[in-house]
């Protein structure tokens, strides 16, 4: 056989530090269940102002992986 088949899931990770840490933890998170993931997208990044801060950081993401054969 010459190629995959992906399936995508839709996740929102969340971080008070960053938005970068927010996408780790989503990846991080879904990598505890989920086999031969490859690839995200960010779709949407959001946050949370307090005082006139960021307060925490919110961003929604794709991660494709891989179906088995």
């Amino acid at each position: 056989m010459s190629g995959h088949t992906y399936k995508k899931i839709e996740l929102v990770g969340s971080s008070t530090v960053s938005s970068d840490e927010a996408i780790r933890n989503a990846i991080a998170k879904a990598g505890q269940t989920v086999k031969n993931m490859d690839w995200y997208e960010v779709v949407e990044h959001r946050g949370h102002i307090s005082n006139g801060e960021i307060a925490h950081y919110q961003v929604t993401v794709k991660i494709g992986f891989r179906l088995e054969d």
